[in-house]
């Protein structure tokens, strides 16, 4: 396993009272494996994702990886595993520095990480063209590219590193249709030649399926479901995933004339202050009266598919 995640923790103070972002998150990725992480916005995806690179300081939990736990590590002692484990941000508009050229942007890991200097150059160039860029483009600032080539230089710093992990914080979801399939067939073709790891956050089931081997559906800041892709969307189980997929659309009309969609009840629960026991009861078609004081925890329903409901 590149990654072991126990019971991970994240809140934050606020003004209002303490928001419980990742609630007891737990899962493990395995080496050139890609992990699909989904939900509705708000449910603590992106938060996941960054207390696992230590961008947020965990509060609560583990983290293990390669072997090695990372939890409490200062920053002088993360910065070897910086360079093993990066991360994709959402937005390319706001994750590029307008003041830097595209390969000073891809030069500075290079920098902070110690990389010899005489090899810089040659290895931005290099970066841009396995990105799709030309070595020419380097020179040029941020405002001079589109989104999709904006995101291809955020990859391409990411790699720039030679990282075995990389966090993928919605890389698309900025990004029109049409570039969109560019992006992730992009970075599937560099999982398979660079032998990557990834998490994969996004709200799109339909992309999470093609590019993901498992996929954890996430609700108000726990895991609820967690399974390889296929099972998961043939045999969904939790009621909250059920919900979910019915309400992916189908090209073929006849089919989605037929299909049934689950409409979950009432609105997403505040996580300032979530509700007892089981965080989806309050919309839960299939709710009982015990699920107010039962924390469900994820149990393996068999076939490595792990539900947090004990009624299902």
């Amino acid at each position: 396993m590149i990654l072991e995640v126990t019971g991970l923790k994240k809140y934050f103070d606020t003004p209002a009272g303490i928001v419980h972002s990742v609630d007891g998150v737990s899962f493990k990725l395995a080496k050139g494996e890609t992990l699909g992480l989904v939900g509705e916005s708000g449910c603590g995806k992106t938060t996941t994702g960054r207390t696992i690179i230590r961008l947020y300081e965990p509060d609560g939990g583990r983290i293990i990886f390669d072997g090695q736990d990372i939890t409490r590590k200062s920053s002088r002692d993360m910065l070897p595993f910086r360079k093993r484990m990066q991360m994709i941000f959402q937005d390319p508009y706001a994750s590029l520095n307008p003041r830097m050229t595209a390969g000073d942007i891809i030069r500075e890991p290079m920098i902070i990480h110690g990389l010899p200097k005489d090899e810089h150059t040659d290895r931005v160039s290099h970066l841009l063209r396995l990105v799709g860029l030309n070595s020419e483009q380097a020179g040029r600032y941020p405002h001079e590219f589109s989104g999709g080539q904006r995101q291809r230089i955020g990859i391409a710093r990411a790699l720039a590193v030679e990282p075995e992990m990389i966090v993928c914080d919605e890389p698309v979801s900025a990004l029109d249709v049409s570039i969109q399939a560019q992006i992730v067939n992009m970075l599937e073709d560099l999982q398979k030649s660079l032998g990557l790891s990834y998490l994969f956050i996004a709200h799109d089931l339909s992309m999470i399926r093609h590019i993901s081997t498992r996929v954890a559906v996430m609700y108000l800041g726990r895991i609820v479901e967690l399974s390889g892709s296929d099972e998961l969307y043939s045999r969904p189980m939790h009621p909250y995933t059920v919900s979910l997929l019915s309400a992916v659309p189908i090209p073929d009309p006849d089919k989605s004339d037929m299909r049934k969609l689950v409409a979950l009840k009432g609105e997403v629960p505040s996580a300032l202050n979530p509700p007892s026991g089981c965080n989806f009861r309050t919309r839960c078609p299939e709710a009982k009266p015990e699920c107010s004081h039962l924390t469900p925890e994820l149990e393996d329903k068999g076939n490595g598919h792990y539900c947090a409901c004990p009624f299902v």
